[in-house]
Order: structure tokens, then C-alpha cells, then sequence
């Protein structure tokens, strides 16, 4: 097969399939006839085809023929039936690329050709809207070169972290699903200022307005989360009495619990547990 080093395949495009599309072109990584797109309703293949410019198919088999990346971006439970149709087709001079949850790459392996690179991500929710990070990681036979391709794709949705594999499922826990407690936490913290006689629309603006403010303070100024917590925390002052409570209702051990528990499913779904 005949590889054209720049033709991406995309298998799927939901989500996040399509902010990767999204991104790619808005950065000029690519251009709409250098990636084809796949999924399995005429509709949305339709609708995409007319947004972005690329090509679509609902032949998994035709996208990923002459392309040096195929990108897999179905959901879990549709991963055996999509490498039933394309996994005999791939050689190895192309990299595979997945993105579903809790699929380990030796998973992958055995049900495509032999010798074919794959790299595994678990990107999260925030790459939607190109703010998202991705754990990475190689499977047997992929090189740095392979996890080059995979982080420079990657890197239109957000930040990259290289990673082992056996941390990919530490990776779920705490960023995949990361957003889900800071939601959690948004809710409470939108019900708190309602009772407190806020409006809805007021306080919803307020905390997240506030996280958003928060996060970029500890990413763009590099500043330690005690850092930041101690220059808003006065002695004496409202802060650090709701730190008190914060502290004495457990939600430092919660969240610690919570996040171990999160990557006990991780390698029970990556284990193939129900």
C-alpha cells in the first residue's frame, strides 16, 4: 500500500474525533484534502464534510487506506467491531493513534497486522474547546518517532504528558476524569451562593469565572497550589475559616479516595471487567 505521509485518517467523529479535525485545520497542520473522516451515520459524516471541507466515508476500510495516521476516536465498546474491518489492513509504516478510554495497547496489537506502531492517549473533556491535556504513551512497537506524530496531533487539543503505560490508568483518574470533580465542585459552589441569596445566573458567573481565573494563575505563573492558597488565606479572616470546614468534613481524604478509586476502575475496564 502505497503511504501518502500526510493523509490522516479519523475513525470517528464525535467529540472528540472532531475537535482533533477542528484543531488541526484551524492550526494549519493540515489541510481539508489531507484528512478523511469516518463514522457511521450518513448525517453526520454529511454535516462534517460540510463544515471542515474534508473527505468522509462510512467505509472504516477506505478511510484508512494510504494514510500514515490513522487516528481511532470511537467509544470503547465499538473498538472490537472497527478493528474487525481495518485491523488487517494497517502495515507497519503507519502509525495507529487511539484515543478510547481504558483500551491497552497490547489490546490493539492483537487484533491488527503484526508490527504496527500504536500509541495510546487519554485526552479529557476541555480538549472540546482546545484546553484539554493528554496522557501518552508507546505500545511495543512504537519509537519516539511514532510518539512525536502522536504529540504533535495531540497538541492542537490542549497540553501532553508522556507517560509509561501502567500510569495511563493513574492518567484517567486524576485528568480523564478530572473535569466530573471540578463540576462537582462548580455545582456546589453555584448552590452555596444561591443560598446565600445570589442569583443563579450571578453566582453560576462568579465561580466559574473564578476556577477559570484560578487555573490560569497556576498554570501561566507557575505558582505552587499552597502558594496560592496562603495568599488568599489571611489569618483571622474568611478563608481560612472555610478551610476549617473544608478540612474538618474530610474533602482533602475524599478527594484522595476518590481519585484511587477512579484508577482501580481504570485497570478494571483496561483488564476487561464489565
Amino acid at each position: 500500500m502505497a503511504l501518502d505521509p500526510r493523509r490522516v485518517a479519523i475513525l470517528g467523529v464525535g467529540k472528540i474525533g472532531e475537535s482533533l479535525l477542528a484543531g488541526l485545520l484551524s492550526a494549519g497542520w493540515r489541510a481539508p484534502g489531507e484528512i478523511v473522516a469516518s463514522g457511521r451515520r450518513e448525517e453526520r459524516i454529511a454535516e462534517i464534510a460540510e463544515r471542515y471541507g474534508v473527505a468522509t466515508t462510512l467505509s472504516n476500510a477506505e478511510a484508512v487506506a494510504g494514510a500514515a495516521l490513522v487516528v481511532i476516536a470511537v467509544k470503547p465498546q465499538d473498538f472490537e467491531v472497527l478493528l474487525g474491518e481495518i485491523g488487517g489492513l494497517l502495515d507497519p509504516g503507519q502509525t495507529v493513534l487511539s484515543v478510547a478510554a481504558a483500551i491497552p495497547t497490547a489490546t490493539i496489537e492483537q487484533l491488527i497486522a503484526p508490527d504496527v506502531p500504536v500509541v495510546r492517549a487519554m485526552p479529557n473533556a476541555p480538549a472540546t474547546v482546545h484546553e484539554g491535556i493528554a496522557g501518552l504513551c508507546a505500545g511495543a512497537h512504537a519509537g519516539d518517532e511514532h510518539l512525536a506524530i502522536a504529540e504533535d496531533v495531540l497538541s492542537h487539543l490542549g497540553a501532553v504528558v508522556r507517560v509509561s503505560e501502567p500510569a495511563m490508568d493513574a492518567v484517567t483518574a486524576v485528568s480523564g476524569s478530572g473535569p466530573a470533580y471540578f463540576a462537582l465542585l462548580a455545582e456546589a459552589m453555584v448552590e452555596a451562593g444561591i443560598l446565600l441569596g445570589l442569583s443563579r445566573e450571578i453566582s453560576t458567573q462568579l465561580v466559574v469565572q473564578t476556577m477559570l481565573g484560578t487555573a490560569k494563575l497556576l498554570r501561566d505563573e507557575h505558582i505552587h497550589p499552597v502558594e496560592l492558597r496562603e495568599a488568599v488565606t489571611s489569618p483571622g479572616g474568611t478563608t481560612i475559616r472555610a478551610i476549617r470546614e473544608l478540612e474538618n468534613a474530610g474533602v482533602r481524604a475524599a478527594f484522595l479516595n476518590a481519585i484511587e478509586a477512579a484508577m482501580e476502575r481504570s485497570r478494571e475496564l483496561a483488564a476487561g471487567a464489565p
